[in-house]
């Protein structure tokens, strides 16, 4: 039997209650050499405050937070739409910090965070996305696949977990 993959959209509260658990995924992708921009290794508190951080952008409504979650309730990834944008930009919407437990790889957990994140950004009203992630990485294909067009990429934008320096490339998304 295939387990299965539930996507949730918590409101301030629930991410609130929810930063211990997305600490755990945030410091599991660090720690497996993710650069979503923090190094290894990662201390509890930091991984802490930035969730405090996220649950505090979603009471403010800056910024809506998804969770995966699987058939025993864990949280397995998580994914951000940054909706706070200029007034010049009321149409467009940032994707961030999508991550996905290693534990729970391959089974088509990030695939389910992105179209959901694409489905709550329509129904924000936004129509532009735009993110960037490590050059060459999994998560690039995944997002090519997923009809992302790449805009260009930056070398040494970015530093991995471990320090060394890696490229970064940019997306965006008309949806």
């Amino acid at each position: 039997m295939t387990e299965q993959v539930h996507i949730h959209i918590l409101d301030a509260g629930q991410a609130l209650v929810s930063v211990p658990a997305l600490a755990d995924v945030l410091t599991d992708c660090v720690a497996g050499g993710a650069s979503v921009s923090f190094m290894w290794p990662l201390p509890r508190e930091r991984a802490l405050q930035f969730w405090q951080g996220v649950a505090d952008g979603v009471a403010r409504k800056e910024r809506v937070l998804l969770v995966a979650r699987d058939d025993n309730g864990d949280i397995i990834g998580t994914v951000q739409l940054i909706t706070a944008m200029p007034d010049n930009q009321p149409h467009r919407a940032d994707v961030a910090k999508m991550l996905v437990h290693r534990k729970a790889r391959r089974r088509g957990v990030a695939q389910a965070l992105m179209a959901a994140v694409e489905k709550t950004a329509r129904a924000e009203g936004k129509t532009v996305l735009v993110l960037d992630t490590v050059t060459g990485g999994d998560a690039e294909r995944l997002y090519e696949r997923a009809g992302w067009q790449k805009v260009g990429v930056v070398p040494n934008y970015a530093l991995m977990p471990d320090g060394e320096f890696c490229g970064t490339s940019f997306f965006h998304k008309q949806i």
